[in-house]
């Protein structure tokens, strides 16, 4: 179920009011039924793993922290990563570790044709992250199974992030306070994402769809297309998290942040610390830094990074574009680190942009390459080897026809459009817009993309494909 989809907005939301009238003591229950039904309606099967997750990891934490410190505890915490890791490697990786043997050794052997179960990636990793808090000393086992199956079943974030850390939310989950701001910011946060996500991100994805059926290719119209396809996953996921922050707060949850206006960076490096914070944030804290992270020798480093983002590539999808995604980004990485990337600094923001926008691009044409034999004739055309034209008759028509849907995406990329508010709005003295502008740009987006979603069919959310 999307939550940009008619049946989330105007069934399953409404019906959670009773979240509100029930004593606070059962709403970590009317949260954890609520969730569960939200995952059983788009995996109706899946739902288990659910279950499995939540059993697996209730057990190993409290075994764990009654044996803190020995052998045993040590035992557990490596039981407890080979469940989540065997399910998120069965159903994720199976079918494409046997592609590979079946090319590389000419075998026929069969693939297994299993479905990957939806948010498999983001709450397998959240999951493990807490029996790894709890072995670490950072976190308490927790007592209670219905209230860690809550954390674990979230449906705001459960099958498409932020990754939410035990650690975040532990004390919202015994105890939480909805305030009438919460409330308000919470609706306005929801509210943003949904337009993204359905005005934006919808149009850019249906520019992506035009390219691809296009008879007129072009040089350009290649490089519109990357951006096109980059600004469309951005207010895809971006959207996406905006709505699950505000229905965390909704609920009385203060999740992290995932999105830091990546577009405006000036380097790779700035670009990491900025997109999908929580996933760098989780392969930081438990896989770079358990690895030595960047105290050790340069070559051992260098080691390091490459394990980091080969697995960062793959975490995204069980296929060969993702892996050389990757290992692009941490070539990247090295190269900003030991040889230009001190030389760059010197250098103004424009020219540290223009360096970083092209391989941004390119890094994104990567990542959507349908196969192999796209992804190089993606790229040869990118840069003028495929014989195409400059430019088109078509590039033209379609530039013109997406042209203020573009400019609308291009700056609202950027802080410019939420700095302007800020100041009009929230200046030396608060203005009367804030209480009546906001609320009626809740009830816009709400209505305008209702609108959008009953006329149209093409609304696809990217990162359920992880």
């Amino acid at each position: 179920m999307l939550f940009s989809s008619i049946s989330f907005l105007y069934l399953f939301l409404p019906v959670l009011l009773v979240y509100y009238a029930v004593p606070v003591r059962w709403r970590n229950h009317v949260l954890l039924i609520a969730s569960v039904f939200f995952y059983f309606v788009g995996e109706p099967v899946y739902v288990l793993l659910l279950v499995v997750s939540s059993l697996s990891d209730f057990f190993h934490s409290l075994y764990i922290e009654s044996h803190r410190g020995t052998k045993g505890a040590k035992i557990a915490l490596i039981s407890s990563i080979v469940i989540n890791l065997g399910m998120l490697g069965f159903f994720k990786y199976t079918d494409f570790l046997i592609g590979a043997v079946n090319t590389l050794l000419g075998t026929a052997i069969p693939l297994t044709g299993v479905e990957l179960p939806i948010g498999i990636s983001f709450f397998t990793f959240q999951t493990m992250s807490y029996t790894i808090d709890v072995y670490r000393g950072e976190a308490k086992a927790e007592k209670n199974l219905a209230t860690l199956a809550t954390f674990v079943c979230l449906f705001p974030q459960l099958v498409a992030g932020p990754i939410v850390r035990y650690v975040d939310v532990a004390a919202e989950l015994h105890e939480r306070h909805i305030k009438r701001e919460d409330l308000y910011h919470g609706a306005l946060r929801f509210a943003c994402g949904l337009g993204k996500k359905v005005l934006i991100a919808n149009a850019m994805g249906a520019l992506c769809a035009d390219f691809r059926a296009t008879v007129q290719p072009s040089v350009v119209f290649y490089w519109v297309y990357a951006a096109a396809f980059a600004l469309q996953i951005y207010f895809d996921f971006s959207g996406y998290s905006d709505m699950a922050i505000g229905l965390g707060r909704l609920f009385g949850f203060r999740f992290p942040e995932n999105f830091d206006y990546p577009f405006i960076s000036t380097s790779i490096t700035e670009f990491w610390r900025r997109w999908h914070m929580t996933l760098g944030g989780w392969f930081r804290d438990y896989l770079y830094i358990p690895l030595g992270g960047n105290r050790v020798s340069r070559g051992r480093w260098i080691v390091n990074t490459a394990i980091v983002w080969a697995a960062t590539g793959l975490w995204h999808g069980a296929a060969w574009n993702y892996l050389w995604w990757g290992v692009y980004f941490g070539v990247l990485l090295v190269l900003e680190k030991l040889v230009w990337g001190k030389w760059m600094q010197k250098r103004s923001a424009t020219l540290r942009y223009v360096y970083t926008l092209p391989l941004l691009l390119i890094s994104f044409v990567i990542f959507n390459a349908a196969n192999m034999a796209q992804l190089t004739g993606d790229l040869r055309a990118m840069f003028g080897l495929a014989g195409l034209p400059l430019w088109s008759f078509e590039t033209g028509y379609y530039l013109r026809s997406y042209a203020v849907l573009l400019l609308c995406a291009l700056v609202g990329a950027t802080p410019l459009p939420k700095k302007a508010w800020q100041w009009y709005a929230y200046g030396e003295k608060e203005s009367v817009l804030t209480l009546v502008a906001e609320p009626l740009y809740v009830l816009a987006m709400l209505l305008i993309s209702t609108a959008y979603l009953v006329d149209g069919s093409f609304n696809p959310f990217l990162y359920f494909r992880f």
